[in-house]
């Protein structure tokens, strides 16, 4: 007679002693799997361990799973022994009790796995900090520029000059996909371009007889625009919420109009015009997705810059023309010297990949999002043109801008939680 000793985590009574005669049991367990009387009785004395082995006189790991605890109803023999699979686990700090096995929606990095929806946040991160950044360097650049070299319109057709130029050599050299596109994409796209022009000079000009704060308090009434015009030209409804987030934003634009210390009326229709005009944009621009062959946004807005371009250079040339430019070019060099050269370069770079940013960011964003990002990204600019600039504020005139700019946001939160009507 043979005893089993005591298995770890088992008080010694939980075991019986298996005698190793020639039963029924120890021959049926050599002759099924080829081991001696001694395997043969193990075997038999670790079937009757059903009853004994509970969880409660295990030493339980979390980390395990339930077969690999041995916790079956009841311990089979095998020829082969088989390895219990083990789970990888993915434990984060906001629910460190949950145990998931690197579930769908992980990503890894290096060794650490970072959930989809973190990855999301900080890519989001990324695209404001960047759009704002290169935006904010825009507007510093074009207003140095527009100082010494008062030509909006020739300043417009290079900005997209240098947008057009870059994804141009940037197709030729695969650094990024050309678009495959059809002349339906273009019919769709050319509403879109005319709008887009049109917005982009008229801010120019804006900027070039305001201070950089101002057209862009003014720019900030654009969603009252919005839904005025959506209303008289297409015909829809908007709850009365929505109509009620525009009174601070109309009251907040008229309070800086007012208060402002240098107010120009040419700038202050040029900004007017840019909130009507960028309006038709967006509205063209979704009728014209759904026409053509469907573009990514980086590549769409290369090809709304190359079309606004050709639009755009022929009425420069007339308005302007090339005695004016060359003209002022020499004033400016003799006001500033070489380095308006290269302010000229820097706006008009800035100026695409500020809007190539924004164009790839709705991509991967909400439009609710997207809207607090573009309210955030106006006081940035707002904020940091006073400072560089040295602009002169009012308290009342800065109390109308924080007035407007609540309202655009208010307006975002509203209108993305309301449904439009009609």
């Amino acid at each position: 007679m043979m005893t089993m000793r005591a298995l770890p985590g088992l008080a010694p009574s939980g075991l019986e002693r298996v005698s190793c005669q020639s039963s029924s049991s120890s021959a049926f367990a050599r002759s099924q799997y080829g081991v001696p009387c001694s395997q043969g009785s193990r075997v038999r004395a670790l079937s009757t361990l059903k009853t004994t082995l509970t969880p409660s006189k295990m030493s339980f790991n979390p980390f395990q799973s339930g077969d690999s605890l041995g916790l079956s109803s009841a311990i089979k023999a095998a020829p082969v022994v088989r390895r219990a699979s083990v789970n990888r686990i993915s434990a984060q700090a906001a629910d460190a009790s949950a145990s998931d096995a690197y579930p769908e929606g992980t990503e890894k990095v290096g060794d650490v796995e970072v959930s989809k929806p973190a990855m999301g946040r900080v890519k989001i991160g990324i695209y404001f900090a960047t759009w704002w950044a290169l935006n904010v360097v825009f507007n510093i650049y074009n207003k140095k520029v527009l100082n010494v070299f008062p030509f909006p319109w020739l300043t417009s057709t290079l900005s997209l000059l240098a947008g057009s130029t870059i994804m141009l050599l940037s197709w030729a050299l695969r650094i990024v996909p050309a678009p495959d596109v059809d002349m339906d994409f273009w019919k769709g796209l050319a509403p879109v371009a005319l709008a887009h022009t049109i917005g982009h000079v008229a801010a120019t000009v804006s900027m070039s007889k305001v201070a950089v704060s101002f057209t862009h308090i003014i720019k900030s009434a654009e969603p009252a625009f919005s839904v005025v015009i959506q209303r008289l030209f297409l015909g829809e409804h908007f709850p009365l919420p929505v109509y009620l987030s525009l009174l601070p934003i109309v009251g907040g634009c008229g309070l800086a109009a007012a208060t402002e210390l240098n107010f120009n009326m040419t700038g202050f229709v040029g900004a007017m015009i840019s909130n009507v005009a960028f309006v038709f944009r967006n509205i063209f621009s979704k009728k014209g997705m759904s026409t053509g062959k469907s573009v990514g946004g980086m590549n769409y807005y290369a090809c709304l810059s190359m079309m606004s371009l050709v639009l755009l250079t022929p009425f420069a040339i007339a308005v302007e023309g090339p005695k004016a430019w060359m003209a002022g070019w020499d004033a400016a060099n003799l006001s500033v010297g070489p380095q308006v050269f290269w302010w000229v370069m820097a706006q008009s770079v800035f100026y695409h990949l500020y809007n190539q940013v924004s164009y790839m960011s709705l991509n991967e964003i909400s439009p609710l999002t997207f809207s607090i990002g573009n309210t955030m990204k106006r006081v940035t600019v707002i904020v940091s043109s006073i400072i560089i600039f040295h602009t002169k504020v009012l308290p009342i005139n800065g109390v109308g801008a924080a007035i407007a700019i609540l309202g655009t946001f208010l307006y975002s939160q509203v209108l993305n939680s309301q449904p439009v009507l009609g």
